[in-house]
C-alpha cells in the first residue's frame, strides 16, 4: 500500500490571477475545471514536475498551513476509504471529507497537524457535500 504525491495546492482569495501567473513564470498550462473554484498549472510536456493546484478558499485560515500535498491513490489502491483509514490508524488527523463530480478526497493532517490531501476519480460522485 502506497500513495504518491500528484499535486502542490495553494489556498488563495483570487486563485485564477494566481494560477495564471504561476502558468506565466513556469511555461505551464492553465486548466480551470470549476469555475474560478480550483484551477490547475500542469508542468510543460517534458518536463517532470509537479502539477500546481490554485484553490479558492473565503479568506487566509490562521494557523492552517497555505501550501499542502496532495496524494493519490497509487498501485492497486482504488478504495479511498480503506486509504484514510489507514493514514488515521498510522496517526493522521482526520480533518473534513469533500467532493465534486467525479472526484472525492479528504483533508487529513499528520502528527504534527500539517494538512494534506488524498483524493481518487469517482464516476459515482455528485454529492458536493
Amino acid at each position: 500500500m502506497t500513495i504518491r504525491p500528484s499535486m502542490v495546492t495553494v489556498d488563495s482569495t483570487a486563485p485564477t490571477p494566481l494560477a495564471r501567473w504561476w502558468a506565466e513564470q513556469t511555461g505551464g498550462t492553465l486548466t480551470d475545471e470549476f469555475d474560478g473554484f480550483f484551477l490547475t498549472v500542469s508542468p510543460p510536456e517534458g518536463v517532470a514536475a509537479p502539477v500546481l493546484g490554485f484553490q479558492m478558499v473565503d479568506a487566509p485560515t490562521p494557523g492552517k498551513n497555505r501550501l499542502h500535498v496532495d496524494f493519490e491513490l497509487a498501485g492497486e489502491r482504488t478504495d479511498l476509504d480503506a486509504e484514510v483509514e489507514r493514514l488515521v490508524s498510522a496517526g493522521a488527523g482526520l480533518v473534513a471529507p469533500h467532493s465534486v463530480p467525479g472526484y472525492r478526497w479528504v483533508v487529513l493532517s499528520d502528527p504534527q497537524g500539517n494538512q494534506f490531501c488524498v483524493g481518487a476519480r469517482d464516476a459515482g460522485v455528485t454529492d458536493y457535500s
